[in-house]
């Protein structure tokens, strides 16, 4: 089991990734910048750096970075 305090869950079907930090939901993140934006109002105001660090970040059912969503190459 992880001891890392922000968890980003798997990708919702519509796209989207919900963020948690010690077990709070702090919303729905569409990208990078959203994470280190709910991150900054948590208190952790460099947070970026943080985002590649299984120290800190627990990355769920899809790999870091992606936020899933519909494909964009059948537009």
């Amino acid at each position: 089991m992880s001891t890392a305090r922000i968890v980003v869950q798997p990708p919702s079907p519509a796209g989207g990734r919900h963020v948690h930090v010690d077990g709070e939901n702090l919303g729905l993140a569409q990208s990078d910048m959203d994470v280190v934006e709910f991150l900054r109002r948590s208190g952790l105001p460099d947070a970026e750096p943080l985002l590649d660090d299984p120290a800190w970040v627990e990355w769920r059912g899809a790999p870091p970075h992606d936020y899933g969503g519909p494909s964009r190459s059948s537009a």
